[in-house]
């Protein structure tokens, strides 16, 4: 087959090294020449980021984070940052806190240096989500990129096994959307299948060993080349779904896509045969849905929208607002009826393989 495709690679510098953290912040500070720094985090992630932040000194700490990044969140801390002079952003936390940096980012300028503490992506991402009105709004734009990420698995093992779990499997969504995504090619194809297999080992590992630092190390790296991949190929069905969930019913964003996910593959791999074979092959198995199912039981993941308040009242609305966002590339065509049934069967929990011969 004649190989024929345009792939950009964005330019980020990355850091990785379990409990170094500290030590690389404040040398990329200093490489940077900022000297009025703004630490964003969670109060959830404040002695974190304390921790971080000992070799540096910030001029602001800011903690108001919200899911979803709201537009009126996102303005108020772009004002208190450009009444302090901010020349660096510093997110200390998961996608939530890397979202607000991206916003004030977005309109500003300011460069960020972000530091996960779990394994959504958004740090390696020129991707950007805000919420008005109950709508999701995203777009891509390079200033957001930050320009340095840290990764530092020590960081994470105070992320409970069970949201460790649902943020490594919002992770390998990115890895299965890339490979049928809009500007999908061979580069982001190839990341994304070493990102399952990496998602995949690193997931097994901590849900066996919690504490242990290997599994969480390859459950970051598998999260990096997870939105690497992401970045490049744009979002495809899944992501467009997960964002009318998150934005309009702000259901969780981590959990929700763990349970998407299942259904979204057994929906879309009958028509995708070359994406299908490579995402067995991450898993070991001879079918992707097998190969994620069992993954899937094995870390006890979540189940169905249901259990975080989503209701079959809500389909038709959901269905509305998210079918005219889904790609025309998708592999399968999506209509109202096949959505309104893939979305049943996430809400109820029922076995996704209902959805491969819809």
């Amino acid at each position: 087959m004649t190989l024929n495709f345009e792939h950009v690679t964005l330019g980020q510098r990355v850091l990785f090294g379990s409990g170094k953290a500290a030590e690389h912040l404040a040398n990329e500070v200093r490489r940077l020449g900022a000297d009025r720094v703004m630490v964003i985090a969670s109060e959830f992630e404040t002695a974190i980021a304390d921790n971080v932040s000992t070799l540096i000194s910030p001029v602001l700490r800011w903690d108001e984070v919200v899911m979803h990044v709201p537009v009126e969140v996102a303005q108020k801390a772009r004002d208190t940052a450009a009444a302090h002079q901010i020349d660096l952003l510093v997110s200390v936390g998961g996608g939530s806190t890397t979202g607000l940096a991206k916003a004030i980012a977005l309109t500003t300028g300011v460069p960020i240096i972000a530091v996960p503490t779990t394994y959504a992506g958004s740090e390696a991402t020129n991707v950007w989500g805000m919420t008005e009105a109950a709508r999701k709004t995203t777009g891509v734009d390079d200033r957001v990129l930050p320009v340095t990420v840290i990764y530092d698995a020590a960081l994470t093992l105070s992320l409970p096994v069970e949201l460790s779990v649902a943020s490594g499997l919002n992770g390998m969504a990115h890895c299965v959307d890339s490979l049928w995504a809009p500007k999908t090619d061979p580069i982001n194809a190839a990341l994304a299948a070493e990102g399952i297999r990496a998602l995949s080992q690193g997931l097994r590992a901590i849900k066996a060993s919690p504490q242990g630092l290997a599994g969480r190390e390859q459950a970051l790296y598998g999260a990096y080349l997870s939105a690497v991949a992401f970045a490049s190929a744009g979002s495809g069905m899944h992501h467009k779904i997960c964002h009318v969930l998150g934005g309009t019913f702000n259901l969780p964003h981590a959990q929700t896509h763990a349970i998407m996910l299942p259904y979204v593959l057994a929906f879309n791999s009958p028509a995708a045969p070359e994406a299908s074979d490579r995402i067995a092959a991450a898993f070991g198995t001879a079918d992707p849905n097998d190969g994620l199912q069992t993954l899937r039981k094995i870390l006890e993941a979540p189940r169905a929208l249901a259990d975080y308040g989503f209701t079959l009242d809500n389909i038709d609305e959901a269905v509305e607002v998210a079918v005219p966002q889904i790609p025309a590339t998708n592999p399968r065509h999506v209509d109202r009826e096949s959505l309104a049934a893939v979305l049943t069967a996430a809400t109820t929990g029922e076995d996704p393989k209902i959805l491969t011969d819809l």
